[in-house]
């Protein structure tokens, strides 16, 4: 089981590496978005620095929503996903490896990001462990919780402009204690209470996730 997980995560990430282009897109749209807002609101760095949190976990958001689409329809398209169905791993199993691979390629590139573009809204260099800590318990989530809104539409029309819709009143939670973690600490305050709950939402998802994927996959393959 374990080898056939670890073997389905292996081709996900060769595939990947075959689309650069596509894991370049979502890094290049995050820098970008956030890197705009300052044009908008002004150079004043008490503002860029409260709304800074903010702004890079809603760009994250919004990165990952680009990817999403993908992650299953091609292997909806080419056959691919008759065979997951029917091989000896488990389907949710599979569903957890695909989504882990998403979260490779899509989530830890933003990770590295965040720490240049808070500098960039003269975030407190001492907040920054923080931000990435935050980062590392909440991406997950967003890749866990899109792959649910990913199998849901696999098939429909205009599937890619369905899954924000599915999606984002999930990842409100998300956003919520992220931002959270990062003001009490820029605050000097104890963000232990906001990292716990994005420690508790990663553990119901990791758990909602291949069960709920699952179920929509194989409805998708009959």
């Amino acid at each position: 089981m374990v080898s056939g997980f670890l073997q389905v995560v292996a081709r996900d990430l060769r595939l990947a590496l075959r689309q650069r282009a596509d894991a370049l897109m979502v890094v290049l749209f995050f820098v970008l978005t956030a890197a705009i807002f300052p044009f908008g609101v002004g150079p004043e760095p008490n503002l860029l620095e409260r709304m800074g949190p903010g702004v890079i976990w809603v760009t994250a958001l919004l990165a990952v929503l680009l990817s999403l689409e993908r992650l299953f329809l091609a292997d909806y398209e080419d056959g691919s996903l008759e065979l997951l169905v029917l091989t000896p791993l488990p389907l949710e199993f599979a569903v957890l490896a695909k989504t882990l691979a998403h979260w490779l390629t899509t989530g830890v590139p933003l990770i590295a990001a965040a720490p240049l573009l808070a500098l960039l809204y003269n975030m407190d260099p001492a907040a920054l462990p923080m931000l990435v800590v935050a980062m590392l318990l909440g991406s997950p989530s967003l890749s866990l919780i899109g792959a649910i809104g990913a199998a849901l539409v696999l098939g429909a029309r205009r599937g890619g402009v369905l899954i924000p819709l599915l999606v984002l009143p999930l990842n409100v939670p998300v956003l919520i204690f992220g931002v959270g973690a990062v003001d009490a600490a820029l605050a000097g305050l104890n963000a232990r209470p906001h990292l716990l709950f994005l420690g508790a939402i990663l553990l119901v998802f990791l758990v909602v996730t291949p069960l709920a994927g699952a179920a929509a996959l194989r409805q998708a393959a009959e």
